[in-house]
């Protein structure tokens, strides 16, 4: 297993839900577009959910191993998979 890039199966691709995909996929998105990872509350305007739904989520993605941020600095979403393993934004 390749620990830089999150838990991964047998097939090598790493794990992740259809949500979970889109909200990578949005952080990969908006970080190529604006050369700095998207706050929270970017994720709350775009996926139309309340601000404690997004911050779980990102807790959710940390934990899995799928994204790591520095806890009390803005804007530190870091992806740990490649792109090629993300889903298309929809």
């Amino acid at each position: 297993m390749n620990q830089t890039f999150g838990k991964e199966p047998l097939s090598g691709a790493p794990q992740f839900t259809q949500l979970q995909g889109q909200y990578l996929a949005f952080i990969y998105a908006y970080s190529r577009i604006f050369k700095r990872s998207p706050a929270e509350v970017d994720m709350r305007r775009h996926f139309q959910v309340t601000a404690p739904s997004v911050h779980q989520m990102v807790l959710t993605l940390e934990k899995a191993g799928l994204i790591q941020r520095t806890p009390g600095e803005a804007r530190s979403i870091q992806l740990l998979i490649e792109p090629e393993a993300l889903p298309i934004l929809r």
